[in-house]
């Protein structure tokens, strides 16, 4: 080991979490990996390592729901259709070990952010970091005569529309959320919007935000003099963003630290790549998104949502680009990525009222802030990318990638190589 790899060691916190990573931080792990064990083997050693009934673990697993509960979520509920509930592993975020849960029905993506984590433990694991959970009502009012008066009016009466707006989510008040601004957009043609900005705490907020935007509506309509619009709230949470970076020594990229040069530069190729085309940065994010959806979906959040943010604010700059980039840090002997998007989720209320596997997942990771769940989310995602970047840059995708397809549709195959 050289000083610098050193300097970027695997951090030494162990939690329960760690007794799962395939085969790192510490040596003391059992000789066959997790992604070995039989299905049984794999959940008996998830309750044992991290202390929790095996009789539970099979009830939460199994789908989580039944019939009558699907048929209190939805309208016109026939059954449950299930997915693959999977864990993504070697997962070190801010020096606290994850195991992930993973809910996705598409082959490799799990193995490869369990891989791509492992070749990023070995220069230290991520860092990352969540903005504080604030999101964006939008009151909408056509018609107005005056947008700069009418804004100044809502303005001047601003204290209380807030007031009035916390009054309507006494609860999200209650554990130091709620409404905090009112700012004006002026959208031209008589047309004014008016921001609700409120703090969402652990909640995701989209139903708290739209019950605050629907009940200061008419009066902040009669302050503007124009005529009452929309009142919901907005997906492009620009202001609750979660960004996540990782560090890969050369030598963790493939067999000698040689080779792994050559790697990492691939890598930034194909990062310049989405950079310069909307055709290649579309599929390049969509690769961040497998690991995002997978980990929003076993968590019961909204993962239509985060979609919608994630590419609005890919294009917020005038054309859309890559969410996460690399670079070769020559002098460092490594390859060095980040992310950064959106990420409005919530560890309470929502389908975690009652869906047993949510509940679960976030349990499983020991959860105890929206702003945590947004850092793994998007640190899965970086490592979903580069998992995707380096098979792009070897072998290419299909490789290992319909290997797993050839598995998943015939038991009796072999289990491909990781890459």
């Amino acid at each position: 080991m050289t000083t610098n790899d050193k300097a970027h060691s695997p951090p030494r916190v162990r939690t329960r979490a760690a007794e799962l990573c395939d085969g790192q931080d510490g040596g003391d792990q059992a000789p066959r990996s997790f992604r070995d064990l039989s299905l049984d083997e794999r959940r008996a050693k998830l309750a044992e390592s991290l202390g929790i009934d095996k009789t539970a673990i099979l009830r939460t697993l199994e789908g989580g729901i039944d019939g009558q509960m699907a048929n209190q979520m939805v309208e016109n509920a026939v059954g449950v259709m299930g997915l693959p509930f999977g864990l993504g592993l070697n997962f070190v975020i801010n020096h606290k070990h994850y195991v992930v849960p993973m809910a996705i029905e598409e082959p490799s993506v799990i193995a490869a952010a369990s891989s791509a984590a492992k070749r990023i433990l070995a220069g230290g694991g991520f860092e990352a970091s969540a903005d504080d959970s604030i999101m964006v009502a939008q009151i909408e009012i056509t018609e107005v005569a005056d947008v700069a008066k009418g804004s100044a009016r809502v303005a001047a009466e601003s204290s209380t529309l807030l007031a009035n707006a916390n009054a309507a989510c006494a609860g999200l008040v209650e554990v130091g959320g709620g409404a905090k601004e009112l700012v004006a957009r002026d959208l031209g043609e008589g047309r004014l919007v008016m921001h609700l900005v409120v703090d969402c705490r652990d909640a995701m907020g989209a139903n708290s935000l739209n019950t605050m935007a629907e009940a200061i509506g008419p009066r902040v309509a009669e302050l503007a003099g124009g005529k009452l619009g929309l009142r919901i709230l907005s997906n492009l949470c620009d202001r609750r963003c979660a960004r996540s970076k990782g560090r890969i020594p050369f030598k963790a990229l493939a067999s000698t630290a040689e080779e792994g040069r050559l790697v990492a530069e691939g890598i930034e190729s194909a990062s310049r790549f989405a950079e310069a085309d909307i055709y290649r940065a579309v599929t390049h994010n969509k690769g961040i998104m497998n690991g995002v959806d997978a980990v929003v979906l076993a968590t019961g959040n909204d993962w239509r949502a985060v979609e919608a943010g994630a590419h609005a604010y890919a294009a917020s700059k005038g054309r859309y680009a890559p969410l996460a980039t690399w670079r070769v840090d020559q002098a460092d002997g490594s390859l060095r990525g980040s992310v950064e998007m959106p990420m409005a989720l919530g560890i309470v209320g929502g389908a975690l009222r009652a869906h047993r596997g949510a509940r679960a997942a976030v349990d499983l990771m020991d959860i105890k802030t929206s702003a945590e769940l947004a850092m793994v989310a998007v640190s899965v995602g970086l490592a979903s990318n580069l998992a995707a970047l380096r098979a792009l840059s070897t072998e290419g995708i299909q490789r290992g990638h319909m290997a797993l397809h050839r598995r998943a549709h015939d038991p009796s195959a072999a289990t491909p190589t990781r890459t």
